[in-house]
């Protein structure tokens, strides 16, 4: 009778192999699983960054396609600035008139805005005025685009088909005449992006007629 029991049963050692054969499977299950979740969450952030790329590049496009030949005031009145400016160092990308605001509630103002691009931390930010030739006492409306970048570039395509950093281009004795000089425009807009993720991105924007 007792042996019968024995031979029909499992032994303390059995046992303990048992535990410990399912132990290494479930650590081994475990850590499978783990790291699948830490891929399914990368995979989710970087598909996050790659929208917000995707937003900011259709949102710049819609910028300088669209730019107008449209200089403002100055924010004291006194002189004009051009249609399309940069600055120097501390001070916005790039300064600049564009047309084809939208207007969904109708409200009284006219269809072109006055906008810029600013780099402040490794964000690229974008301002835009309420009113198309602001004063001293008028603050842009700022929208962040873009994070975590190492630069931005950008560069234009002057008449001469010459890539220029600085807009408008120095033309000896042009400063005088408005319609030549602050209406400028450029073919086209070359924007390169230095991100941490993708590295170096460079968009053209051909500018519209």
């Amino acid at each position: 009778m007792s042996t019968r029991a024995r031979t029909g049963g499992f032994t303390l050692l059995e046992l303990l192999v048992a535990i410990f054969i399912a132990a290494i499977m479930f650590a081994i299950g475990y850590g499978v699983i783990m790291q699948s979740l830490r891929a399914r969450g990368a995979i989710r952030r970087d598909q996050r960054q790659l929208v917000h790329l995707q937003s900011a590049l259709r949102i710049m496009e819609q910028d300088f396609v669209q730019l107008a030949p449209r200089p403002i005031r100055t924010a004291n009145g006194l002189g004009w600035e051009p249609a399309l400016m940069t600055s120097g160092a501390g001070g916005p990308l790039a300064q600049f008139t564009r047309g084809g605001w939208s207007n969904p509630l109708g409200l009284q103002r006219p269809e072109l805005e006055r906008v810029a691009y600013v780099l402040h931390h490794g964000t690229l930010i974008r301002e835009h005025w309420n009113v198309l030739d602001p004063t001293l006492s008028d603050r842009p409306v700022e929208r962040d685009l873009l994070r975590h970048l190492r630069g931005v570039t950008l560069r234009y395509l002057d008449l001469n088909h010459q890539w220029v950093r600085q807009w408008p281009p120095p033309v000896a004795g042009a400063e005088s005449t408005l319609d030549s000089y602050y209406r400028m425009r450029p073919l086209a807009v070359e924007v390169t992006l230095r991100t941490r993720q993708w590295g170096r991105i460079v968009r053209i924007f051909e500018v519209a007629e």
